[in-house]
């Protein structure tokens, strides 16, 4: 059964949140070869201080291009 969690910034409508996980839903069915009633499809909304891209925070690369 296929799992996919997907960590993005706030601020999005709802719209926009069912618009992205039907998206990566029908992606993931097609990929996969899977069901539909077996993916799930995860959306959490998070601060961008949170997010990490490589070994640095989004906070820490931001102040090494200053």
């Amino acid at each position: 059964m296929p799992l996919v969690d997907i960590s993005i910034a706030r601020g999005r409508t709802p719209e926009q949140l069912r618009d992205l996980i039907a998206k990566v839903h029908d992606a993931v069915e097609q990929s996969v070869g899977a069901a539909p009633e077996n993916i799930t499809v995860i959306v959490r909304e998070v601060e961008t201080q949170n997010w990490a891209r490589a070994n640095q925070t989004v906070a820490e690369r931001a102040s090494a291009n200053k």
